[in-house]
C-alpha cells in the first residue's frame, strides 16, 4: 500500500551536468517564506566528500550498516558509487512539508509504488551542452567520465516526468520555471482539503 504524507515528494532526475543541484540551490533560495519550508535533505554516497555537493560521504561498509537497519528510504548504486535517502524525510512529509530530491531516473518506479504523493522534475539539456559541463567539472576520472557520457547519450529524455524543463539556457528562468510548478502542485494539493 501506498504511503500517503500530506507533504509532496518532487524527485529531480536528469543527466550528470544538466544542473539539477543548481536548480535546487536555486529552488531553496527563492521558495517563499510564508509556506511550509521546503525539506532538501543531504543524500548519503559512497565517495569522498566533494565542494561541489552537499551530500554526507560514508564508506561503503559504513553504507551497507545504515541499509540493513532500514535507515533509507530510497537507495541505489551507479557508477560504482551507493547513493541512499534518509528515511527521516517521511517526518517531513508527514507534517506537510514538501521534499526535494536529486535523484537516479533508475529508483522512480520504485518510488512511485511506495508514495502516493510523488511528482518527477526531469532537467534536459541538449547533448553537446551535457558534454561540456561534465568535462568542465572535472569531478570524475577518466573512465567514469566516459561512463557519464555515454549514459547522457543515450538518456536524453525522461518522458515519463510529472513536469520537464529545458536547462540549456539562463539559469534563472529555468529555476523560477520549476518553482512555479512546486507552487502550482503544492496550492492544488491545499484545494484539495477545503
Amino acid at each position: 500500500m501506498k504511503k500517503n504524507f500530506h507533504g509532496t515528494l518532487f524527485l529531480v532526475v536528469g543527466n550528470s551536468g544538466s544542473g539539477k543541484d543548481s536548480i535546487i540551490s536555486g529552488l531553496a533560495q527563492n521558495y517563499p517564506s510564508h509556506l511550509k519550508q521546503i525539506y532538501i535533505p543531504k543524500r548519503f554516497i559512497t565517495r569522498h566528500p566533494s565542494e561541489f555537493e552537499k551530500n554526507i560521504s560514508i564508506t561503503s561498509e559504513e553504507f551497507k550498516k545504515m541499509d540493513k537497519k532500514g535507515n533509507f528510504t530510497l537507495k541505489w548504486h551507479i557508477y560504482d558509487l551507493d547513493y541512499g535517502i534518509p528515511l527521516e524525510i517521511e517526518n517531513y512529509l508527514k507534517n506537510g512539508h514538501p521534499v526535494i530530491i536529486n535523484v537516479s531516473r533508475t529508483i522512480v518506479n520504485e518510488a512511485r509504488e511506495r508514495y502516493k504523493n510523488i511528482k518527477v522534475i526531469s532537467i534536459e539539456v541538449p547533448f553537446e551542452i551535457t558534454l561540456q559541463r561534465i568535462k568542465n567539472r572535472k569531478r570524475e576520472n577518466e573512465g567514469l567520465l566516459e561512463e557519464r557520457i555515454v549514459r547522457a547519450r543515450k538518456m536524453q529524455k525522461f518522458p515519463e516526468a510529472d513536469y520537464i524543463i529545458d536547462n540549456s539556457g539562463d539559469l534563472d528562468y529555468a529555476i523560477n520555471e520549476v518553482l512555479n510548478y512546486i507552487l502550482k502542485v503544492i496550492n492544488e494539493k491545499e484545494e484539495e482539503k477545503i
